[in-house]
């Protein structure tokens, strides 16, 4: 059985009060995580049930009476009086932004059966969830994002555990020689091309590759457009090819309207969708003087690489590719997000263009600041030197798509 990253995290979480809150993009293996914690649950005997709120008439009832959850399991949770507990009950539940008040379900158990109810929860959207989760829930919830396969979880899913644990040595022994140093970069380039959704990794035909993506893309695109009430569809479409094909560049609102003939308002609210629907990631300036640094537009990068390239329609060996850059920055921006948090993750950029691909605050003023270069020998010391000279706790280096340790977070 494939295990993903975050899901010993989700374990761990299990003995916790708090409920376990799973988000991310469709097709990411949510459901296939909450499965996994089910059968972990029932193995060491715990009362487990796992409920789907795509089931309508199960949707119906929880919607009229919250308590009728537990009609599906084998005993009634007591309600917390003098702080003892009997026997917990888990509630998987997959998909919970159908629910027509989440925040109240939550609430209301959480408060009612603290301790002898724990919820692990799935859903799909946050853009839907920020708008149905009416009440913060602070101190009730632990919210978790899983993201598409990252390129070390890939080649797992992919069967090639060697050449996974091959790279973690690599990274180890600089001067090590894989024997699978050929298949690893063969690796990196289909995911460079192809990305990280589950469905597509594990297909192995090419074409049926395409399919899938194209599919996803389709699909994806059309039902945030329905759920979010989106009246300029074709706006909308061309504002997410415009993103794919300016991947790590500044993203200007004014610039935006301007080429799609319509309104700020809109360009902001579109991407304010694209972004909770878990299409694209928003990355903020990192700054210290705000007259001279650039502290307004935000950078944009893609939640797959695979879906980016869908939506352009290129499918071409990376290495020949003119966008090469843009596709291995994003990349290397999928691959930190999994190591940090994503507000710890910003760009430096001064209103005389001077710029560094990534500046990481790993504790307070101090971190680590990287660019990314296809090929470091494109890498000019000097053009860096204004950075390195104004935040010295952030050595700067260069990342190339050659670069081991990048590939094995």
């Amino acid at each position: 059985m494939r295990f993903r990253y975050l899901y010993k995290q989700l374990e761990n979480h299990l003995a916790k009060k708090t409920y376990t809150i799973i988000t991310g993009a469709r097709q990411v293996g949510k459901t296939s995580l909450l499965k996994q914690l089910y059968l972990y649950l029932k193995k060491r005997n715990e009362i487990a049930v796992i409920l789907n709120l795509e089931d309508t008439k199960l949707l119906s009832n929880l919607n009229y009476d919250v308590k009728s959850v537990f009609k599906h399991v084998p005993i009634s949770p007591k309600k917390i009086l003098d702080g003892k507990t009997n026997k917990r009950i888990y509630l998987l539940i997959d998909e919970i932004q159908y629910l027509n008040d989440p925040s109240n379900f939550l609430k209301y158990l959480y408060d009612e059966y603290e301790y002898n109810v724990k919820i692990i929860a799935t859903g799909s959207s946050a853009f839907y969830i920020d708008h149905k989760f009416k009440d913060s829930l602070a101190g009730r919830k632990r919210i978790f994002q899983l993201y598409p396969l990252s390129f070390n979880e890939f080649m797992e899913f992919k069967n090639y555990e060697e050449a996974k644990d091959d790279l973690t040595h690599m990274v180890m022994e600089p001067s090590y020689v894989s024997q699978y140093g050929t298949n690893i970069n063969s690796l990196f380039y289909e995911y460079l091309t192809y990305g990280g959704y589950p469905a597509v990794i594990l297909e192995d035909d090419i074409e049926n590759k395409k399919w899938i993506l194209r599919e996803l893309r389709t699909s994806y695109l059309k039902k945030d457009i329905t759920d979010a009430g989106i009246e300029k569809e074709v706006v909308f479409f061309k504002l997410i090819q415009l993103l794919a094909d300016q991947t790590g560049n500044l993203v200007n609102g004014n610039e935006l309207s301007n080429t799609l003939d319509t309104d700020n308002k809109t360009i902001n609210k579109y991407l304010y969708i694209l972004e909770k629907s878990f299409h694209i990631d928003l990355l903020k300036p990192f700054y210290g003087n705000l007259r001279k640094e650039l502290i307004k537009m935000p950078k944009v990068y893609f939640n797959d690489i695979g879906m980016r390239n869908a939506l352009l329609n290129r499918f071409e060996n990376p290495h020949y590719r003119m966008d090469k850059g843009m596709l291995f920055e994003n990349f290397v921006y999928n691959q930190l997000r999994i190591k940090y948090e994503q507000e710890q993750i910003k760009y430096w950029r001064t209103v005389d263009g001077k710029e560094v691909d990534f500046v990481i605050e790993e504790s307070y003023k101090q971190g680590i600041a990287m660019e990314i270069k296809w090929n470091c020998k494109q890498f000019k010391s000097k053009k860096y030197k204004k950075f390195e000279e104004t935040y010295p706790n952030y050595p700067l280096k260069c990342i190339d798509s050659d670069n081991m340790e990048i590939r094995a977070h």
